[in-house]
């Protein structure tokens, strides 16, 4: 499956920055659409931190999706929505994989150390999704998953404490 896009006919407004792409569940595909987020976000005037932290937390959802929703399946297809806003940015994924167990989203909470003092396997990046976005919502409506995520841009984004 291709990557098609879609931007509105004016494009963003001012400080904003909107995307509508459509993906196959391939680490291809998924290194492309980051790669024009990014590039949208850039041309709605998001800032250099704010445009890496939508990268690093829409990175780990992709991937989440490519690995989990749609282990052990052919390609599947990923709709991404980009929505930028002066000081806001509104991201959506939707896929047909498998649901999140328990219809609902990781707690995100680190795990402890292993015994070498390595990082345990698993739930890291749920963390810094929860960590860099102010807003992460989950919702299975029929057969699809709709992950929405709202991360703030501007002086004030990145981490939250």
């Amino acid at each position: 499956m291709a990557l098609r896009s879609a931007m509105g006919a004016d494009g963003p407004e001012p400080g904003g920055a909107g995307l509508r792409l459509q993906i196959s569940s391939s680490a291809t595909e998924v290194r492309a659409a980051l790669g024009q987020v990014t590039e949208a976000l850039g041309r709605g005037g998001h800032d250099a931190r704010a445009r890496s932290c939508a990268e690093l937390v829409l990175a780990e959802a992709l991937n989440n999706i490519v690995e989990h929703a749609y282990a052990g399946q052919d390609l599947g297809r990923i709709t991404l929505r980009l929505q930028g806003a002066p000081g806001k940015i509104h991201l959506e994924l939707r896929d047909r994989g498998r649901p999140m167990p328990g219809l609902a989203l990781p707690e995100g909470r680190l795990k402890p150390l292993g015994h070498d003092g390595d990082l345990a396997e698993g739930g890291f990046g749920w963390y810094l999704i929860r960590r860099l976005a102010t807003e992460v919502s989950y919702r299975r409506d029929g057969r699809e998953n709709v992950l929405r995520l709202v991360l703030v841009s501007g002086p004030e984004s990145g981490e939250r404490g």
